[in-house]
């Protein structure tokens, strides 16, 4: 897993080298790894609007959050029998320059390498309509999700169902992928074919006792035709009217009959009720193979995968650059409106290392004034309607390690941690 912090420093011609610096005291220690985040100049509007939007970020932030999380967990579900290809499907394409808009960008890569998407999100719109972008796009993305994988966990549902009753035992097992017509008697208006069930060791005397076990059973009649590790399943044909008196019978030697009757077509539509279950549920997943031509060039195969596999990708993608934006707005409203304050005192391990170091380097960092987004008197009601620090990160998928990634945004007078 790995953690990235964005940090908010003063842009003032003291500290334009902020980043070289910053690189020059962490980098000593292995602390973290630095990079420049990119927020462009976004309209500030009113104190006020910003004093709603850090609210409204917050929940939009955890939500953003907990939709990526449940579309990854779904990746995983589609992809069980290929869960080491999970982390392929698990990218932000595109995103980063127009010309590398087709290329599979790993999540690491785009947030170290970050652009506002001013097509989607123009920074030339007021903060509350961008934020309203982003929400209305993730509560879309959240329906689709809903429906799209209930269709397929009440498809998965169905065929793990019908695959537990094919691994029961023979009391309770289905029985249409084991029998054959050939193994009944049938149309007969005198004798029938009954399954017995027999345990293993009683396989002998089941050979030497059937016959006699009730009047008119058919001599050499029995056959197995399946078992497991406590039985097996013979077939017995005798006539119609001893059927009671032959079950009384079988079940004082400890011989089950199992109550079933041949119907060819209720055989036949299980078995193809399982193999649509199958095909559909594989067709989620499945990748086929397309040639590519291009010219007189034969590209390798290409694979398409299932629509829910394809879906999942494309806005999984989608969502986790929508997160990334939502936490550059977070530290864009929140480096007017907290002010310059570093993260949690109780932190432990390399977390407090790298926050001490930061305290260290950015003592000589001031918070400065509202850059006219307010009057300087409003600058003591923020102190006190945000006195608490705010620590914001933001973790992906990946190898853990003492490194953090830090992400620098310069130009804004507060500092957020993230």
């Amino acid at each position: 897993m790995s953690e990235f912090w964005l940090i908010s420093a003063p842009g003032d011609k003291e500290n334009l080298q902020a980043l070289e610096r910053l690189n020059t005291v962490t980098s000593k220690s292995n602390l973290s790894y630095n990079t420049k985040f990119a927020i462009p100049d976004l309209k500030v509007g009113t104190l006020d609007s910003l004093v709603g939007l850090s609210d409204e970020l917050g929940k939009l932030d955890t939500f953003a959050e907990s939709l990526i999380k449940r579309m990854a967990q779904s990746v995983v579900e589609v992809m069980e029998d290929a869960k080491g290809k999970v982390q392929e499907n698990l990218l932000a394409n595109g995103g980063l320059k127009e010309k590398m808009k087709c290329l599979k960008i790993d999540l690491t890569s785009f947030v170290t390498h970050f652009e506002w998407d001013m097509a989607k999100y123009p920074a030339k719109q007021p903060l509350p309509s961008v934020v309203d972008t982003l929400a209305k796009q993730l509560a879309q993305i959240e329906t689709d999700l809903k429906a799209r994988t209930a269709a397929y966990s009440t498809l998965k549902a169905t065929l793990d169902s019908l695959n537990q009753k094919a691994k029961a035992n023979l009391f309770t097992r289905t029985l249409s992928d084991i029998v054959n017509k050939d193994d009944f008697v049938l149309d007969s208006e005198y004798l029938v074919t009954l399954l017995v069930i027999v345990p293993t060791q009683n396989y002998i005397q089941w050979q030497k006792t059937y016959e006699s076990l009730s009047d008119m059973v058919v001599p050499r009649s029995t056959k197995l035709i399946f078992e497991d590790k406590e039985g097996g399943l013979f077939t017995v044909t005798l006539f119609r009217k001893v059927i009671d008196d032959f079950k009384a019978r079988a079940k004082e030697n400890k011989f089950t009959v199992r109550e079933f009757y041949y119907d060819e077509k209720e055989i036949t539509r299980e078995r193809e009720e399982m193999t649509r279950l199958l095909s559909a549920k594989k067709q989620q997943y499945q990748t086929s193979c397309v040639a590519l031509k291009k010219g007189s060039s034969t590209f390798p195969d290409h694979k398409v995968k299932g629509p829910l596999l394809r879906w999942l990708k494309v806005n999984f993608s989608e969502a986790f650059i929508a997160w990334v934006h939502i936490k550059a707005l977070r530290v864009f409203v929140e480096s007017v409106l907290r002010g310059w304050r570093l993260g949690d005192e109780s932190q432990a391990g390399p977390a407090a290392a790298l926050t001490s170091v930061l305290r260290q380097l950015c003592d000589v960092w001031t918070p400065g004034e509202f850059s006219g987004c307010a009057p300087p008197a409003s600058k003591e009601v923020v102190h006190q309607a945000f006195a608490r620090g705010s620590e914001l990160r933001l973790q992906t998928p990946g190898r853990s390690g003492s490194c953090q990634h830090v992400g620098c945004s310069y130009g804004y007078p507060w500092v957020a941690t993230q």
